[in-house]
């Protein structure tokens, strides 16, 4: 009697499961772990959490032989975070809480980049000892920060030159202790999703009207600054950065991303190669961290600037990141693109070229051995919202999700 057929195509045979040169690694396939917020540190000192054992234990979990993982947004500095139970990568403890983790995922033959974020105006002052939030205007984001105090009592401060200038160096020396101290195989540059470089490429947050404000060129300076200063410190191969044009989390509403993003994405494209990142990560427009993709696609249509003539409105049509992987593509720089990807469409993303590479991450939570299950076509774990962001014990929604046979898929 022949073997019983897995339950799903598996995709093995699938460009998915292809090699991908990238910079200076070379992965085995093309699903890619997702940089995931989790809140699960361990405190160091006010105000300061390091990776824990319970960390090691979920990098690991996930990493497989050629794969990459991409950590959650990590902490530059003590003034750069708005949200408990993020590991740092200022402190020696978290150098070497984060060195536990990469020698993990090595010791199993996988690759491990670090996103370095500055939340900018993401945070108030109770989190950062005190101190006013920075960015690019004075604009609050509407709402309540995780400790429940109303963002708009407590307004950023418009960022003078000198500060820019110390945050850039900021991304820089993180990104050399990353690689020199912690072990990583890279970084990613946080550019997406509302926070610090973001808050200056939106125009309906950056309303500075120096070099680092008004037209788009002033607006991308910022972001291409720490661009050049990161590759720079450690090596364009060894560099990527996020980017989210289409974004509405924290109140960001640019006017026209199909133009503004493409020269942002003209201008890392043309860098010299010295300073030109390995990859550009994006999040499809359809992904939203506020609006399902129905509400997301209405609201894009009610503001999108580049209709196509004498074709009906698509928003799905006009508002793509395929024109941005284009752009890239013409200076080698690799696209990985995020959001809303699973078993169903993360194959015809690879196959049609649109993507090089495909970013999960609701997925990778549910299921430690995700990239097995893809490729055999096994079901996958359901995974459970109420344990993204934290949770008591750590361990819940964290290390405790079954691999393929420990218990039941979905």
């Amino acid at each position: 009697m022949g073997s019983q057929s897995p339950p799903f195509p598996p995709l093995a045979d699938t460009e998915l499961f292809t090699p991908l040169p990238l910079g200076a690694i070379t992965l085995s396939h093309r699903i890619v772990q997702s940089p995931c917020t989790r809140m699960r540190g361990d405190l160091e000192s006010p105000g300061v959490w390091k990776c824990g054992d319970v960390a090691v234990e979920y990098y690991s979990q996930r990493s497989t032989k050629g794969g990459l993982q991409i950590t959650e947004a990590t902490n530059i500095s003590r003034l750069c975070g708005g949200y408990p139970g993020i590991p740092g990568v200022f402190t020696p403890g978290q150098l070497e809480g984060w060195k536990k983790v990469t020698d993990a995922v090595h010791a199993k033959g996988g690759y491990i980049f670090c996103q370095i974020w500055h939340v900018g105006r993401g945070t108030v002052p109770a989190l950062i000892e005190g101190h006013q939030t920075l960015s690019s205007s004075d604009t609050p984001i509407k709402g309540k920060a995780v400790n429940g105090d109303e963002y708009a009592d407590f307004p950023p401060r418009l960022m003078t030159v000198e500060e820019i200038a110390d945050v850039v160096k900021q991304f820089a020396d993180a990104a050399k202790a990353c690689m020199e101290q912690a072990g990583f195989d890279g970084v990613e540059i946080h550019g997406a999703n509302g926070y610090l470089l973001e808050q200056f490429l939106h125009d309906n947050v950056n309303k500075r009207t120096d070099a680092y404000g008004g037209s788009i060129e002033n607006r991308c300076r910022f972001p291409l600054e720490v661009i050049r200063a990161v590759t720079s410190a450690i090596g364009p191969e060894r560099v990527g950065i996020r980017l989210s044009p289409y974004n509405y989390y924290q109140d960001t509403r640019d006017s026209n991303p199909n133009k503004h993003w493409a020269y942002l994405c003209t201008q890392i494209a043309e860098l010299p190669k010295e300073n030109r990142v390995s990859y550009v990560h994006m999040i499809e427009p359809r992904f939203d961290e506020e609006l399902d993709e129905a509400g997301k696609m209405a609201a894009l249509a009610a503001y999108s600037k580049t209709p196509v003539e004498g074709v009906k409105f698509d928003p799905k049509r006009v508002n793509s990141l395929v024109p941005f992987r284009n752009i890239l593509k013409k200076g080698g720089v690799r696209f990985l693109a995020a959001g809303g990807f699973g078993r169903e469409n993360a194959e015809e993303k690879v196959r049609t070229e649109d993507a090089d590479a495909v970013v999960m991450g609701r997925w990778f939570i549910a299921n430690p051995d995700l990239v097995k299950r893809l490729r055999e076509g096994l079901p996958l774990n359901a995974y459970d919202r109420s344990t993204f962001y934290g949770a008591d014990p750590k361990t819940k929604g964290y290390t405790d999700y079954p691999f393929f046979g420990e218990g039941k898929g979905a």
